[in-house]
């Protein structure tokens, strides 16, 4: 089946970056419900760069815009720098997200997991 076929993240390699411990394993168990390989889950920036640095293969993304009052768009460079697609999670308004990432997509929190698998399906499989 081709990749834009799929209904589910089967395969994909998808970077978590959350600091809220039991919201990051709640994320992790519905992507990997859903068939993906999670990478973290990580709650620092640095932590974020680090794997988006050293990881062959990172299909896709979840990041939470603010951990622990650092805002995460050094690893949201990183990430876009290899063309990986971005997701956020966010409570933030519009207004709150610099220009330059207004364009990435963005699940509201409090995260519903259901709405988190329907965005991350759409941009792992645009089309």
């Amino acid at each position: 089946m081709s990749r834009s076929a799929r209904a589910n993240l089967q395969g994909c390699r998808i970077l978590v970056v959350e600091d809220e411990y039991f919201l990051a394993d709640e994320v992790a168990q519905a992507l990997q419900g859903d068939g993906a390989e999670v990478l973290g889950p990580v709650a620092r920036v640095a932590e974020a760069v680090s794997l988006t640095r050293d990881e062959e293969r990172i299909d896709g993304a979840l990041l939470d815009v603010n951990l622990a009052g650092e805002m995460v768009w050094p690893a949201v460079d990183a990430l876009l720098a290899r063309g990986v697609p971005i997701t956020l999670a966010t409570g933030y308004d519009n207004k709150a997200i610099p220009q330059a990432y207004a364009h990435l997509p963005r699940v509201e929190k409090p995260l519903e997991m259901r709405a988190l698998l329907r965005a991350l399906r759409h941009e792992m499989n645009p089309g």
